[in-house]
C-alpha cells in the first residue's frame, strides 16, 4: 500500500510541491482561524450574555470555561483518532462538529444551553489545531517546512487579536449571536474546500485505543485547565484564588490522574500519547523553550486587552482596533519566520523573535497615564513580530526532533500541553497583577497604581522572554535535516476528493 501510494502519478507536477497544497492549505487554514477566532471572541460578549440570560457572571463564566475544558479532554485523543481514521477524515469531522455547535449557540434561549453547545463546539474544535499541524507537517516538501508551517502559523497569531474586533463589532452594532452564525458559512466553506482539496494520508495500523490513556488524558489535562483557571480567572479574569475549593480540587485531581497517566503510558508499547519521545534531549529543551513562550505569548494577549479598557477606559470594539498592529505585524513576520527556519534553524529565528519581545515587555512596563497611543502601539506591534518570527520555527523544530511516524501523536502532546500552560499563564499574572495592586494600593495609593502594577507584570513578562532566548542557545538542529530525500517522508496518497 505504502509502495504503491510512492508510486501514484502526480496530477498536474509534483504533489509534494508547494503550488499542489496551497489548496488544501487554505482548507486548513480557514477551519483553524474559525476556531481559534471564536476562542477569543466570546470575551467581549460576557455583559450582555449577563444581561440577555438575566444570569450572574459565575453562571455564564462557564461558556469560556466549559469550551476550554471540552478542547482540553478531546486534544489528547486527536493523534491516534487521525492515525486510525484518517487526518482528512477527522480533521472535516471535527470542522462540522464544531459548525454544527456554532449554529446551536445561536439558538440557544439560556444560559445553560449556551454552555452545553459551546461545549459541543469545544468538542468539535479541540482537534483541529493539532491535526492541522500534523497534516501540513506531512505535506511540506522537503526544505520548506519552516515556511510552509509559517503560512498556517498566520491564524494562530491572528486570530486571537482579531477576536475582540470582530466580536466587540458584532455585540455593540448587531447581536453576540451573530459571533456563532458567522462560522456557519465558513464552515461550510471549510469542508467542501477541504473535501475537494485535501489529499487522504495514508492510516496506519494502530492498536486498540488505550482506554486507560483515553480515561485519564482528558481527565488530567481538562481538571489541571480547570484547576489552574479557576484560580486566576481563566480567559474571563475574575479568579478565586489559589487555595480556593476549586483551584484545588483541579489541580489535586489533575495532577494525580496525571502522574498515573505517566506510569500508564510508559508502560504501553502503544501508548495513547508518545512520552518516550522525551528521551530526546533536543525535543525536550524545545518543548520546555515552547511553555515559556507560551506563557510571553498569551500572557500578553490577556493583559494588554484588559489593560487598555481598565487603565485607558477603551471599549472593545476600540481595544481590538488598537491590538490590529499587532495582529498584522504577527501575519507578516510568520511567514518570514518559516523562510529564515528553512535556510538558519531555529535557534537564531528564536533568539531574534524573543528579543523583540523582550524590548518590547520593557518598553511596555515603562508605561503611566502620560503614555500615548501611539507609545503604546509601537511595542505592540514589535510583540507581534518577535511572536511571529519565534513561534511556528519552534513548532516545527519540535516535530523534526521527533520520529517521523510520531508526528501526529507528538502534535496532541504538545497541544495538551499548551492548554495547561496557557491556563497557567492566565491564572499566574492575574495573581501576580491583583498582589501587585494591593501592594501600591497601600504603600502609594493614587491615581498611579493601575500603572505601577501592569507594569510591573509586564516587567515579569519581558522577564520569561530573557529566559527564553537564553533556553533557546541550547537548541540543536534534528538529525532530520532539512532537505532530506523526499522519500523519507511520510506517505501521502494524493487521491484528491477521497
Amino acid at each position: 500500500m505504502a509502495s504503491a501510494s510512492k508510486k501514484a502519478a502526480p496530477v498536474g507536477g509534483d504533489p509534494m510541491s508547494i503550488r499542489n497544497i496551497i489548496a488544501p492549505l487554505i482548507a486548513i487554514i480557514v477551519g483553524m482561524f474559525m476556531v481559534i477566532l471564536d476562542g477569543t471572541a466570546m470575551n467581549v460578549a460576557m455583559p450582555g450574555l449577563m444581561k440577555d440570560f438575566n444570569s450572574s457572571m459565575s453562571i455564564v463564566q462557564w461558556t469560556i470555561t466549559g469550551y476550554a475544558l471540552a478542547q482540553a479532554a478531546v486534544i489528547p485523543l486527536a493523534g491516534w483518532m487521525s492515525d486510525r481514521f484518517g487526518a482528512k477524515q477527522i480533521f472535516l469531522f471535527s470542522i462540522i462538529m464544531f459548525t454544527l455547535g456554532s449554529g446551536l449557540c445561536a439558538l440557544a434561549t439560556t444560559a445553560e444551553q449556551l454552555i452545553v453547545f459551546r461545549v459541543i463546539q469545544g468538542l468539535g474544535g479541540g482537534m483541529v489545531a493539532p491535526i492541522a499541524m500534523a497534516f501540513t507537517f506531512r505535506l511540506s516538501p522537503p526544505g520548506k517546512q519552516g515556511a510552509v508551517m509559517g503560512m498556517i502559523g498566520i491564524p494562530m497569531l491572528l486570530a486571537p487579536a482579531l477576536g475582540p474586533v470582530v466580536a466587540g463589532w458584532l455585540v455593540d452594532y448587531v447581536s453576540w449571536h451573530w459571533i456563532f452564525i458567522i462560522n456557519l458559512p465558513i464552515g461550510v466553506v471549510a469542508v467542501i474546500v477541504g473535501l475537494r482539496t485535501l489529499p487522504t494520508v495514508d492510516r496506519k495500523r494502530v492498536p486498540t485505543l488505550d482506554f486507560l490513556g483515553m480515561i485519564f488524558a482528558p481527565l488530567a489535562f481538562a481538571m489541571l485547565a480547570y484547576g489552574v483557571s479557576s484560580a486566576g480567572g481563566g480567559e474571563g479574569g475574575a479568579g478565586s484564588g489559589w487555595t480556593s475549593p476549586e483551584a484545588l480540587t483541579g489541580m489535586i485531581v489533575g495532577g494525580i490522574a496525571l502522574i498515573i497517566f505517566i506510569i500508564v503510558e510508559l508502560s504501553r508499547k502503544e501508548p495513547l500519547l508518545e512520552l518516550r519521545v522525551f528521551k530526546s534531549g533536543n525535543f525536550t529543551r524545545g518543548i520546555i523553550l515552547q511553555w515559556i513562550v507560551q506563557i510571553a505569548l498569551f500572557g500578553t494577549l490577556f493583559l494588554v486587552p484588559i489593560f487598555l479598557q481598565i487603565a485607558k477606559g477603551y471599549s472593545a470594539f476600540d481595544t481590538g482596533l488598537i491590538l490590529l498592529p499587532q495582529a498584522l505585524a504577527a501575519g507578516i513576520f510568520m511567514p518570514i519566520g518559516g523562510k529564515l527556519f528553512d535556510r538558519f534553524g531555529a535557534r537564531p529565528v528564536v533568539i531574534a523573535g524573543l528579543t523583540i519581545v523582550t524590548i518590547a515587555g520593557f518598553i511596555l512596563s515603562q508605561i503611566s497615564a502620560d503614555t500615548t497611543l501611539l507609545t503604546l502601539m509601537i511595542p505592540l506591534a514589535m510583540l507581534g513580530a518577535g511572536m511571529g518570527l519565534s513561534m511556528m520555527p519552534l513548532n516545527t523544530h519540535i516535530m523534526q526532533s521527533a520520529p517521523k511516524e510520531l508526528v501526529s501523536r507528538v502534535t496532541s502532546l504538545t497541544a495538551a500541553a499548551q492548554q495547561v500552560m496557557t491556563s497557567f499563564a492566565i491564572a499566574g499574572l492575574s495573581t501576580i497583577l491583583a498582589s501587585r495592586m494591593e501592594h501600591y494600593g497601600t504603600t502609594n495609593p493614587g491615581p498611579n497604581v493601575v500603572y505601577s502594577s501592569y507594569g510591573d507584570t509586564f516587567f515579569i513578562l519581558a522577564s520569561i522572554s530573557i529566559i527564553g532566548a537564553i533556553a533557546a542557545l541550547l537548541l540543536r538542529r534534528p538529525k532530520q535535516e532539512l532537505g532530506a530525500n523526499p522519500d523519507d517522508k511520510p506517505e501521502v496518497s494524493m487521491m484528491m476528493g477521497h
